[in-house]
């Protein structure tokens, strides 16, 4: 962490620290409209990682050629997922968000091919049935975000024998959601739609914005929160 970064910690800490406390979706969109100027120095300083893991992840997995891969980035914020698949060779990323002001600095990368204004759990996404190779969604799974009965959205837009690759935070505020979560993606694992091909768990996810948020049993985590990784294959078509 640079000297820059470090100064400006407390008050990166606590301004995460209100978007997790924040569960109405109106509010939380007009938060991140504020954030966004600010977002990627912030999160650097909070030493946040899901976008890399979540990429690595998705990219261990995926069969083909990344060039030639159609990519779905779902609350893709300023764009720091499209940065990681870039450097894996996916270059063909289009990207969708609820918050035009981090659609605005996603813009100015120059990375995705097309982006589009659309809240998640309010709106279908704009693509239609089986448009791409795979769909990623990082950081956005959470009370006041994209709701649990979203997810198959993510999968409608997906090709058969697609990619889906989700995250979600695992510290203690975040559990509820986490287990309602895994309750709708296991749903739909029995309905035999999709095959979980990854569970993976992060113990250090990003920095913790109070103690309590690390947890009970955590003093390895370095005041870390942890977080999770999954990722499935759409069922193909028969």
């Amino acid at each position: 962490m640079t000297q820059e970064e470090a100064g400006r910690l407390p008050q990166v800490l606590a301004r995460v620290g209100t978007s997790h406390g924040i569960t109405d979706l109106a509010c939380k969109l007009r938060f991140y409209d504020d954030w966004a100027p600010e977002y990627d120095q912030d999160v650097a300083a909070l030493k946040y990682r899901a976008p890399r893991l979540a990429v690595d992840c998705l990219s261990r997995a995926f069969r083909g050629s990344p060039h030639d891969a159609l990519i779905l980035d779902v609350a893709c914020g300023t764009g720091l997922v499209a940065v990681e698949l870039q450097a894996r060779g996916f270059l063909q990323v289009q990207g969708v968000d609820g918050s035009p002001e981090m659609l605005k600095q996603a813009r100015a990368r120059g990375l995705y091919h097309h982006l589009s204004l659309c809240t998640l759990g309010q709106e279908p996404l704009p693509d239609p049935e089986g448009t791409f190779d795979a769909v990623i969604i990082v950081g956005a799974l959470s009370e006041g975000q994209v709701p649990c009965s979203a997810i198959p959205e993510l999968l409608r837009v997906t090709k058969p024998g697609g990619l889906v690759c989700l995250t979600t935070r695992t510290n203690p505020s975040n559990l509820p959601y986490k287990e309602t979560l895994e309750a709708t993606l296991d749903s739909l694992e029995r309905a035999g739609v999709w095959e979980c091909l990854v569970t993976q768990p992060v113990d250090h996810w990003e920095l913790a914005t109070s103690e309590q948020e690390t947890g009970l049993g955590t003093c390895a985590n370095d005041g870390f929160i942890s977080g999770i990784i999954y990722l499935y294959r759409k069922q193909e078509t028969v």
